[in-house]
Order: C-alpha cells, then sequence, then structure tokens
C-alpha cells in the first residue's frame, strides 16, 4: 500500500466529519500553515503525521517495529461509530461487539495521546551515541513507563455514549482527554469524540475484573465535560477538524495571536 493511501490510525473516527452536502471531504484548520482548508474526499488525506506504536499490554508484549497501529477490527469499529454518531443503538453490533470496539477506541485514543510524548523522546535519544534498535527500545521503555498504568486502568472502566449532543464536536491529532489529569480541578473521567455529535466517556467502575456493558445516553448537554471544544482547539499541533467555518476561524485567530506573541518576545531576546 502507497503510504500516501495508509488507513490513518483516527480515519475511522474522521469519516463522521466528512461533509456530503454538495462536496465530499473535510474542513479543517492546518495548524503549521494556520490556513482554513478543505480536504476532498473520504481519505482524511490532510492526517498523514507518522505514528509511532508502542505496545502497551500488562504482559509486556514483545515489541515489533514493523507493526504500526494496535490491531483493530476495522467493520465492527466502522459500525459502532456510525451507530453512534446516528443516535442508533440497535445498530451497533452484540454486547460483545460493541464492548470490542469500546476497547479499540480506546487503544487508539492512547495511541494518540501518547505520540507528542514518543517524538520528543526519540528526538531526545537521537542525540545519544545509540543504534536504531536503541533508539527504539529507550522510546518504547518511556512510553511504557508513562502509559501501561493508565491501559490497566481503562481496562476497568465503565463506558458511555452520549449521543445526540446540542452541540457540534471538534477533533484533532489527540482526542483523548484525560479528565483526571488534564484539567483543573479534576474530573474522574477521560473522553474520545467519536462524531459530531457523539461521544465516549470513561469513568472508574469500581470492579476488580472484566469492563461491563457500554451505556447509551441521549445527551441534551455536555454536563461536566463542556469545555471539551475548548480543550480540542487549545491542543491542536498539527489540524483541527469541524463541521463548520466558526470554530476553525476562532481557532485560527487564536494561533495567530500565539504566534504573534512568540515573535515579538523572539524579537525582545
Amino acid at each position: 500500500m502507497a503510504d500516501q493511501d495508509r488507513l490513518h490510525p483516527l480515519r475511522p473516527f474522521l469519516k463522521n466529519w466528512i461533509w456530503e452536502h454538495g462536496r465530499i471531504g473535510t474542513r479543517y484548520l492546518d495548524c503549521v500553515d494556520g490556513e482554513i482548508k478543505f480536504d476532498e474526499g473520504k481519505k482524511s488525506r490532510f492526517a498523514a503525521e507518522k505514528y509511532i506504536y508502542v505496545p502497551l499490554d500488562k504482559d509486556g508484549k514483545a515489541d515489533d517495529a514493523s507493526v504500526e497501529s494496535p490491531a483493530i477490527q476495522e467493520a465492527g469499529l466502522a459500525r459502532f461509530l456510525r451507530a453512534a454518531q446516528l443516535g442508533t443503538p440497535d445498530e451497533a453490533g452484540s454486547v460483545a461487539e460493541v464492548q470490542r470496539a469500546v476497547q479499540d477506541c480506546v487503544e487508539l485514543g492512547l495511541l494518540s495521546a501518547y505520540q507528542l510524548d514518543a517524538q520528543n523522546a526519540l528526538a531526545r535519544y537521537a542525540q545519544e551515541p545509540m543504534f536504531e534498535d536503541e533508539i527504539r527500545a529507550a522510546v518504547v521503555d518511556d512510553i511504557r513507563r508513562s502509559y501501561a498504568g493508565t491501559r490497566e486502568q481503562l481496562a476497568l472502566y465503565d463506558f458511555s455514549v452520549l449521543y445526540g449532543l446540542p452541540v457540534a464536536l471538534l477533533i484533532n491529532e489527540t482526542p483523548f482527554i484525560d479528565w483526571r489529569t488534564h484539567t483543573s480541578p479534576a474530573l474522574p473521567f477521560v473522553s474520545l469524540p467519536l462524531g459530531p455529535y457523539c461521544l465516549l466517556v470513561g469513568a472508574p467502575s469500581g470492579r476488580k475484573s472484566r469492563i461491563g456493558p457500554v451505556v447509551w445516553k441521549a445527551a441534551s448537554t455536555m454536563g461536566p465535560l463542556k469545555d471539551h471544544n475548548r480543550w480540542i482547539a487549545e491542543h491542536a499541533r498539527l489540524w483541527l477538524v469541524a463541521t463548520t467555518d466558526d470554530p476553525l476561524v476562532a481557532a485560527q485567530s487564536r494561533l495567530a495571536a500565539a504566534r504573534g506573541s512568540t515573535g515579538q518576545e523572539n524579537a525582545k531576546s
């Protein structure tokens, strides 16, 4: 498969943000050059960054650098994501299939979450007198040390799908939010946008064994996760996707202001 046609790990989610009104494609803010753009078609070509995949299994599965993403059941995940966006739980699959789809969502969410740490670690170790396989092993150790515990915790979380949300959600290249550590005050949740009007939310269950059934909830408000879009917009480094131009224009203005202040600081130094 050619590199340009390689499936981006988040493409299953991005399909829910594709416009099909006259033009088929995705409206997004390119955070690198600050321009609002339209990506024609359904392949999400704008999401082309290279990912570093690190297995986070509790049993310490042997690392294989040739494996570029978690093993996902693509058909089941696609069915689940479409049902979440349409607000049709009965079409999401069996209880077991939905549980597997949620696990796949968590795997992909964590994969996106540790990318910046992995890239920074890779750049840091590349400065050392190390062979490529040693650099890879060091990066893997760093990411496992930081994220394997989180994966174990999430394996016992209760997950809910909030659908029919009143505001359209944004998505960026790192859409998994750990509200326990990334917000103040901390909230006992993790979340991942599944589509413009549906959100996967996880909360501690108190159980010591397998996860329970996924709960579907029609939601008229975002509740305690009302700052979701602000967080996604503020933490976008590569791209930001929306269903309308307004949030992209707002994010574009903030990005320009941030660049202006950085430029002034550099000029003073």
